[in-house]
């Protein structure tokens, strides 16, 4: 039986921001608010200690501060390659990047899942200015997943990103399910790997959002 080619992504969402703590939507900012705060600076360390990188191929993040400066705290000792892709952006919340979490929800509830307190996909409709769509996101996690497995068909590839793009690539490899709130995005330096097959277009799932030292 003929081997298929496989390529193994994983995604690594960056550690804690100052805006994470007091809970602001990021989106696509790169202000000193959303650079990685003296607790995401341990959380990184944490993982490049009990997380060996050295197998891998090489590390391809998302351009903005927060997750260059988690993929160098993890390429410490491994000293791989790593170049920067915008695929790999966080989702841009429009005028609403920059804002209170908690605010946003008390002022348009109808457009958050109140379990996650997160947005749901209709929140495009009132967030104003650049938004993107849930949609938008898979689409671009998707493309990125697609086109690094055709340009390294066997590859170990560490992706370090953000909390929405890690759980949009989850909705990928699912085939994009109608209910998209059935995935909380994964925690700060939470690992997540899925395997993309492709020759036969398959995804899989192979963990999700674990981090380590973590309690339950």
């Amino acid at each position: 039986m003929e081997e298929t080619n496989m390529t193994d992504f994983y995604f690594i969402r960056h550690g804690q921001t100052a805006a994470n703590a007091i809970g602001l939507k990021q989106g696509i900012i790169n202000t000193e608010v959303t650079y990685l705060s003296e607790t995401g600076k341990k959380q990184a360390e944490s993982l490049h200690q009990g997380f060996d990188i050295s197998f891998a191929d090489q590390i391809i993040a998302s351009p903005l501060q927060r997750t260059k400066d988690t993929a160098n705290i993890l390429n410490q000792s491994a000293n791989l390659p790593i170049t920067y892709d915008k695929r790999l952006l966080e989702i841009s919340y429009g005028d609403w990047d920059g804002q209170k979490n908690a605010e946003l929800e008390e002022k348009y509830p109808e457009v958050f899942d109140h379990v996650l307190n997160d947005v749901l996909p209709t929140y495009v409709t009132v967030a104003g200015g650049n938004t993107e769509s849930f949609e938008d996101v898979i689409a671009r996690a998707q493309d990125f997943m697609g086109s690094v497995s055709q340009k390294f068909p066997d590859g170990q590839i560490i992706v370090v990103t953000h909390g929405f793009t890690i759980k949009a690539a989850v909705l990928a490899a699912m085939g994009s399910p109608k209910e998209m709130m059935v995935i909380e995005e994964p925690d700060n330096t939470s690992v997540t790997k899925i395997t993309y097959a492709p020759e036969n277009h398959s995804y899989y799932l192979r963990y999700y959002n674990r981090v380590v030292h973590s309690g339950f």
